[in-house]
């Protein structure tokens, strides 16, 4: 019962973090020590899973599937999104700063617990790092792109942003930003959970189609890498990671705004300055110009604390 209550616990964690862009799933899923487990339960969903069922029956197919993990998680997910939805969204809009600085906390050093699991650094792998450094910076550089709300290009960012899911250190949420989905798919979800208007749904159901044709592609491929290249992928996973911060850094300069239909304004684009320049902004939209210095390095270290004692906490029970 108390491994189902923290999986749910990991799964909330999860949940959260998929609603806000620069924040990855899989970020959570790796440093609270259930990502593989996670994406072998993703790669049964198929062939195994039939095999089972038909063998074994239910019973079969739940052993197949991790069931008590999956249930669990699951449960603890859809708690996740709805509090990301409502409430982690009004503090980013409240708190800014503060709340992407504790977010810096927590990546910055759940790169170097991942990055520690490495048996050993040489060219390679420092190659690989740098690789997954520079294509995660690349991402929070990116331009976003305009949106397009036809159902295939609904089910196409599903299966892309899910997939980013997967990888530590890639937001899915920033990935349908820069497809230019976010400020489309994320509305449309909050709507239906309040109005199950069945338009809202039917965009929810195709998003949703492409997110399992997603895991269940990418999940093998990922599976794959861990149980031949383990080293090399923990290497790139970590450099996503580091390559990540600079989407997460608090300090900000919004460049690009956009109007929703509701009349709301949301930030599109930024860029990372230094404290000293963001106290010198004039008119900077959501973010203000007060650097806020202490308050963001208390968070920060928060966040590192957050991970620091989870990870005590979880070595503690792991060896009991």
């Amino acid at each position: 019962m108390k491994s189902h209550f923290f999986n749910a616990l990991k799964g909330m964690g999860m949940g959260m973090a998929e609603v806000i862009p620069g924040v990855s799933g899989g970020t959570i899923a790796f440093i609270t020590g259930i990502y593989e487990r996670l994406i072998n339960v993703i790669k049964a969903i198929g062939p195994d899973l039939i095999h089972a069922l038909r063998k074994e029956g239910i019973k079969g197919a739940w052993k197949t599937l991790d069931g008590n993990f999956l249930v669990s998680l699951i449960s603890g997910m859809l708690i996740g999104i709805v509090v990301g939805v409502f409430l982690i969204t009004y503090l980013l809009a409240t708190y800014p700063l503060l709340v992407w600085s504790y977010f810096f906390g927590l990546i910055l050093v759940s790169a170097w617990i991942v990055g520690k699991q490495i048996s050993y650094w040489n060219g390679q792998i420092i190659f690989i790092f740098t690789i997954g450094a520079a294509i995660a910076y690349f991402i929070t550089v990116a331009i976003p792109a305009s949106g397009n709300p036809a159902l295939w290009y609904v089910f196409l960012c599903g299966s892309i942003a899910v997939s980013a899911l997967l990888l530590p250190g890639i937001s899915g949420s920033f990935i349908l930003l820069l497809l230019g989905m976010y400020t489309y798919i994320i509305p449309t979800v909050k709507e239906a959970l309040k109005t199950f208007e069945l338009d809202k749904l039917i965009i929810l159901g195709f998003f949703g189609a492409g997110m399992l044709v997603g895991m269940a592609i990418f999940s093998r491929v990922i599976s794959w890498s861990f149980k031949y290249y383990k080293d090399l992928t923990l290497a790139l996973l970590t450099g996503f990671l580091l390559g990540s911060l600079n989407k997460i850094w608090p300090w900000q300069e919004v460049l690009a705004t956009m109007e929703k239909d509701s009349g709301e304004i949301v930030v599109v684009f930024s860029k990372s300055v230094m404290p000293a320049t963001f106290a010198g902004l004039e008119n900077n939209f959501l973010y203000g110009n007060e650097p806020q210095i202490l308050g963001c390095v208390m968070l920060m270290a928060a966040g590192f604390l957050t991970i620091f004692l989870s990870e005590l906490l979880a070595n503690k029970f792991s060896n009991k």
